[in-house]
């Protein structure tokens, strides 16, 4: 037997609510399933299982808010019996805060029914499920919790998502066509009461996470102003006839080209956990992104150095649509290897960010634009250039290698065909 506990999924988090369950007991699960929707200060996180088994019993339901580390649902393993799993875990504590305890004693089976069902315990409670409902509703994580904060019934809600799922636009049509009484739980005040709430959850747990890295990683700061005509020129040229839905932006060049340097510099890319350097398998790059509500979540894109720029693209806008709708899995939240922020967007003229532990570096972006320039034959032009920023971890790397790293990226990004 085995548990399932809640992940850390960022040091900005420290607890999250159990949204909904995927699974029920007695259910078989598969390494990388969904089996859970937990919402953190940020979003509704899918969370993945990483090992195959069947689920034994559910020990947090939905609604709870519970610590880091929780057990959330114990399992059998491969092959494994229920009886004699209870019988060596019977006094045994789950995460600190349940017990496992054998289920009340049932009569005994008929000879029958002993070889097809005594194997698996009757749960004493069986998947929490939303109020009104009776079964499990095909319902977006983010859709799901505008529904609880504006106190409506998922299961009178009406999907227009894939084979009927509700999506967050649907939860928002049904609260504008409510009506809207003196009192009760509807009224205007009750449904938007929650959003500062939100708001100070998300701000608390960046300046958790923020402060922590201030006070624990020695930052070192470097900029680099890199000409950017040749990969303007180039994506213009490969922008030729495309479609405005799939034409390539400055930001997947930028993307790319980091992830391919960082191949050269592996001690910008990794973890710093326990005292000691973990180097990331590849190029697990966490992309900053702002939510609607504030605040910003930064979840990774996964192996960036190995997808052409025409994966590279429609992976990045996607993750920014489910991200901004606050559906994101477990591994993109919890596998960022070194984050990129670009604030040009903003007319900002450079970013110097604060490293997101456990991470050692993150490389900012400002805006391209037209300035001064001395070209290489000494003669004074105006050329369209952006500023680089490096923040990394004195503890891994030094200036000598940040500098290296930004000088190896500026020359590449001359090179946009190589990306």
């Amino acid at each position: 037997m085995f548990e399932f506990k809640l992940p850390s999924l960022g040091a900005d988090m420290d607890e999250g609510t159990l949204l909904e369950w995927r699974v029920q007991s007695g259910d078989t699960v598969h390494k990388g399933q969904v089996v859970a929707v937990v919402d953190t200060a940020k979003a509704a996180i899918d969370i993945e299982i990483w090992q195959d088994g069947t689920v034994l019993a559910l020990q947090v339901q939905a609604g709870e808010k519970v610590p880091v580390g929780t057990v959330l649902a114990t399992l059998l393993a491969p092959g494994e019996q229920a009886g004699a799993a209870l019988a060596s875990d019977t006094t045994r504590p789950v995460g600190g805060l349940a017990t496992l305890s054998r289920p009340p004693q049932e009569p005994a089976p008929s000879p029958a029914s002993a070889a097809g069902e005594a194997t698996t315990p009757v749960p004493q409670s069986t998947t929490p499920v939303m109020p009104g409902t009776q079964a499990r509703v095909r319902i977006s994580p983010a859709a799901r919790l505008k529904a609880q904060t504006l106190g409506l019934d998922v299961g009178s809600l009406l999907g227009s998502g894939p084979d009927g799922a509700i999506t967050l636009a649907d939860v928002e049509r049904a609260s504008a066509a409510q009506p809207n009484p003196s009192s009760g739980p509807a009224t205007p005040a009750a449904a938007t009461a929650p959003a500062p709430d939100r708001q100070t959850e998300i701000r608390r747990a960046i300046a958790s996470a923020m402060s922590r890295s201030k006070r624990e990683i020695p930052h070192y700061y470097l900029l680099e102003t890199i000409p950017m005509a040749r990969a303007q020129q180039w994506l213009a040229q490969a922008n030729e006839g495309r479609p405005i839905t799939t034409r390539l932006l400055m930001a997947a060049l930028q993307l790319k080209a980091v992830a391919l340097v960082l191949q050269r510099f592996p001690e910008l890319n990794g973890l710093f956990i326990d005292g000691e350097f973990q180097p990331a398998p590849a190029a697990h790059i966490g992309v900053a992104i702002s939510l609607r509500q504030g605040g910003l979540i930064a979840p990774a894109l996964h192996n960036v150095d190995q997808l052409p720029l025409d994966t590279l693209m429609p992976a990045l806008a996607d993750l920014v649509k489910r991200t901004r709708a606050g559906s994101l899995r477990q591994s993109e939240m919890a596998d960022a290897s070194i984050t990129v922020t670009n604030l040009g967007d903003q007319g900002v003229e450079a970013v110097i960010g604060v490293i997101h532990p456990p991470q050692v570096a993150i490389v900012g972006f400002g805006r391209v634009a037209a300035r001064p320039w001395v070209d290489a034959a000494g003669g004074l032009c105006v050329v369209p250039t952006v500023t680089a920023s490096l923040a990394a971890d004195h503890r891994v790397s030094d200036g000598h290698r940040g500098g290296l790293f930004l000088a190896e990226l500026r020359e590449l990004l001359q090179r946009p065909q190589d990306l």
